[in-house]
């Protein structure tokens, strides 16, 4: 992608910035770019995942599924989370050396920062020495502020309402 190489983050505690993100991976492949989503924290099948799986030059990478969200964890169960993360970005890791690839999204990496369930430093580490044309996405809420500085786009989605205030679930084709 010419001009590349930047870093995106998308946070704030309102609905879409999943949305936001995958938003810009459609655009980016409409342009024949090579494009890698990496969810953490996400398992469950998605409406977005089978509209992204018809689009040639996206490739998805999910964790295993899990039955519990983290607050829900104990230790044990976070420490193998995090272990299984750590295992998947490897695999992202030796992708963006071997593979040539326009954006990289790193959908709620943030939250597993934030949560115990993936390290920073890594993150951090992996941002700084990344391929120089490599643009990157990171989703998430409240970002700490070294990975604020190390972006060049900071965007934050702000919540005024939502549905589940008002008792309404996820809704399949919406929120799923």
């Amino acid at each position: 992608m010419k001009d590349g190489g930047l870093i995106h983050i998308y946070c704030g505690d309102g609905k879409g910035k999943t949305t936001a993100a995958l938003g810009l991976a459609v655009r980016c492949a409409g342009h024949g770019n090579h494009v890698l989503i990496v969810q953490f924290l996400k398992s469950r099948p998605t409406g977005e995942l089978k509209s992204l799986a018809l689009l040639p030059t996206i490739e998805v990478m999910r964790g295993k599924e899990t039955k519990k969200f983290t607050f829900q964890m104990n230790d044990e169960e976070k420490a193998q989370v995090k272990g299984e993360h750590l295992a998947l970005f490897d695999k992202v890791k030796q992708k963006c050396m071997d593979e040539h690839i326009d954006l990289l999204i790193l959908d709620e990496v943030i939250g597993a920062i934030n949560t115990g369930v993936f390290d920073k430093d890594i993150l951090v580490d992996f941002l700084k020495g990344k391929p120089a044309e490599l643009e990157v996405v990171l989703t998430g809420r409240n970002p700490v502020s070294e990975l604020v500085e190390l972006a060049d786009y900071v965007s934050e989605i702000c919540k005024r309402k939502h549905p589940y205030e008002k008792g309404i679930g996820a809704r399949t084709g919406v929120e799923r």
